[in-house]
């Protein structure tokens, strides 16, 4: 993140998207129950009694699964910042490690290449380094990052003078 004396020209964050709320979470488990409870009716009416505890474990295995992806899939981020004095690419995955790139945001250009198969590539390239963000944006969002992202590094590079005796 930036120190606070900075003034800061541009701060986004990309996060991927996420449809499974805490309530879809519990549709899910309740269809999952109904589900389990009609296979270990059939069961039990027809003498296999003894698979019922392996499909408890089945279904409890099916949420936890669920519920670690959905966990995990929340810590993913990613944060672009640009400053007058750099330009900081900061990703955090799943595991909640985190990693940084600092640019110079004078040399840096955001480059979107538009791809009809998916949602493109998007990034940001400075003296020979690049970084791709936007990863989990879709084609519209990548092209309106990129158009921000342009315009913010075009305003970074023009200085802005304040000259009393011009006033």
């Amino acid at each position: 993140m930036a120190p606070p004396d900075e003034t800061v020209l541009l701060h986004v964050v990309c996060t991927p998207p996420r449809s499974f709320s805490a309530r879809g979470f519990r549709v899910l488990a309740g269809l999952l129950a109904v589900f389990g409870g009609v296979t270990a009716t059939l069961f039990m009416v027809m003498g296999a009694w003894p698979i019922l505890p392996f499909l408890g474990v089945e279904v409890g295995f099916a949420l936890a699964l669920v519920a670690v992806h959905a966990r995990r899939s929340a810590r993913i981020m990613e944060v672009v910042t640009l400053t007058p004095e750099r330009l900081l690419v900061t990703r955090v995955d799943a595991r909640g490690r985190r990693a940084e790139l600092v640019l110079d945001p004078y040399w840096a250009r955001a480059v979107y290449l538009p791809d009809p198969a998916h949602a493109g590539v998007l990034k940001l390239e400075s003296r020979g380094r690049s970084a791709e963000v936007g990863r989990h944006l879709g084609a519209e969002d990548k092209s309106s990052l990129h158009e921000a992202l342009a315009g913010a590094l075009a305003r970074a590079r023009q200085p802005v003078f304040d000259n009393p005796q011009l006033r």
